[in-house]
């Protein structure tokens, strides 16, 4: 058992601590913390939290446990100042993401961890979904040769699904397309060498920044990768993860993922298709824990046992997905020009 403190009671952090926490057996709960009384008031009464695991205060919940991990579930611009002060205090840290607002923050988590010896992991949980895992085994399997171009759509229509932060910053690409930026990776076993990307926010939108943007990705071993993602979309509604067409040199891998919304849930699917052959579906193998329940039950299992498994989503291996969220907002207000990752990482 990891025992572990939970940093961040909001909106999104009750949501981890009522439906996520409970159901990875490995984790003991030893503090909540969240300096609004009425946060850690809900946790009490709706969960049945007793009192003595309540704190207004980090250092003295860290005091009071004896807690190895912290798991963070605040609003991202106060990742980087509470993920830092919890490895300073000694914790391995499990942050949401971003987990940095800037790559040199993001730089400065990852070098502090590394000298406190303790384990830093970005909560990358689209990584933990049957499809994008089944995928990424297809390719590094050279299952139909090498990818010649990966097509990816998203399509959500914001206003008439419960969306609420019209004032993001980047809304798309921010929010939304580091998931899919960071499965790329995954699925490729590969980072991005250069990236061009448009965005742009179209008549009667309620957004106030950009929800619609193309890009194109190429990745250093050669895969190009034409993205689109839209929060504006009037066409059919895609999966959270979009949906994939993996083109290689011998037939097409689709797969879709997360295809669940307000209540309505449906399985990954992946088909294969050789070339002028006709498609067929994949059985996929279920996960023993999926999605945040996967990066959770995933960095206990590293504490325990010291073993860092295969897809890991560290903070050194995260940079790069952070990465990629900054090269396309930079090529975005550059009006499309073609940004180095290498500039952004340096």
């Amino acid at each position: 058992m990891v025992k572990a403190i939970q940093i961040g009671l909001g909106h999104w952090g009750f949501d981890w601590s009522k439906e996520v926490i409970p159901k990875v057996p490995s984790i003991e709960m030893v503090g909540y913390v969240d300096s609004n009384p009425e946060a850690t008031e809900r946790v009490k009464s709706e969960l049945g939290v007793p009192d003595k695991l309540l704190f207004t205060n980090l250092e003295e919940a860290v005091k009071s446990s004896e807690a190895e991990l912290a798991i963070c579930t605040l609003r991202t611009e106060a990742h980087y100042p509470v993920a830092k002060r919890c490895l300073e205090l000694g914790l391995s840290v499990l942050v949401e993401k971003p987990f940095a607002s800037t790559i040199a923050q993001a730089k400065e988590l990852v070098q502090l961890a590394k000298a406190q010896g303790r384990v830093l992991m970005v909560s990358q949980n689209y990584r933990f979904q049957p499809a994008p895992i089944a995928a990424t085994e297809l390719i590094g399997a050279q299952k139909f040769g090498p990818v010649n171009l990966v097509s990816i759509d998203f399509r959500r229509h914001a206003p008439s699904q419960g969306y609420r932060y019209w004032d993001m910053p980047d809304p798309l690409l921010a929010d939304m397309s580091i998931h899919h930026f960071d499965l790329m990776r995954m699925v490729l076993n590969d980072n991005a060498k250069q990236v061009s990307c448009r965005t742009w926010n179209p008549p009667a939108s309620p957004f106030g920044h950009h929800p619609i943007g193309v890009a194109t990705l190429e990745f250093e071993k050669g895969t190009i990768v034409s993205y689109r993602g839209s929060w504006m979309s009037s066409g059919p509604v895609t999966p959270w993860a979009g949906e994939w067409t993996m083109d290689c040199s011998e037939g097409q891998i689709f797969w879709t993922s997360r295809d669940h919304f307000m209540g309505k849930a449906g399985p990954d699917r992946l088909s294969l298709q050789p070339r002028d052959g006709e498609a067929s579906p994949v059985e996929l193998q279920k996960l023993e824990f999926s999605d945040r329940q996967g990066t959770l039950a995933t960095i206990a299992r590293v504490i325990e046992t010291g073993a860092v498994p295969a897809r890991f989503s560290s903070g050194e291996d995260n940079l790069h997905s952070l990465a990629l969220v900054q090269a396309t907002i930079l090529s975005a207000s550059r009006g499309g020009d073609w940004v180095e990752l290498a500039e952004i990482l340096q």
